[in-house]
């Protein structure tokens, strides 16, 4: 059984940052890739960052050199750093166990979901 809690949600201003934490119980966290999606109101769920197992990270274009995606085996725990944040981030953003060691195209498991709004 594997849960995931994300946390570190919240209002910022433009230009600003925030770090998101997901806790993953269960022995899939350390060997699985690990991903964040988020999604706005109206808008289909995105994959913005990806980290596999051996540590490489991808992310989507409009991220790039703003979100930095990491984790912690040790703690079980994933971040997402963001920086430089703007308005179109708002969105609910989601933790995510991915089925494969390397990709995310597939999910096994949710969080619950951490409000980010990005204010003008």
């Amino acid at each position: 059984q594997v849960q995931l809690v994300e946390s570190g949600g919240g209002l910022v201003q433009a230009g600003g940052s925030l770090r998101l934490s997901c806790v993953a119980s269960g022995s899939i966290f350390s060997a699985n890739a690990m991903g964040w999606y988020r999604q706005a109101p109206g808008k289909q769920r995105e994959l913005v960052a990806r980290i596999a197992g051996g540590g490489s990270t991808t992310y989507v274009d409009s991220v790039k050199g703003r979100f930095t995606i990491s984790r912690d085996n040790a703690k079980n725990t994933v971040y997402l750093q963001m920086s430089s944040l703007k308005p179109e981030d708002t969105a609910v953003y989601y933790c995510a166990v991915c089925r494969s060691p390397r990709y995310c195209a597939d999910v096994d498991y949710w969080g619950q979901g951490t409000q980010v709004t990005v204010s003008s």
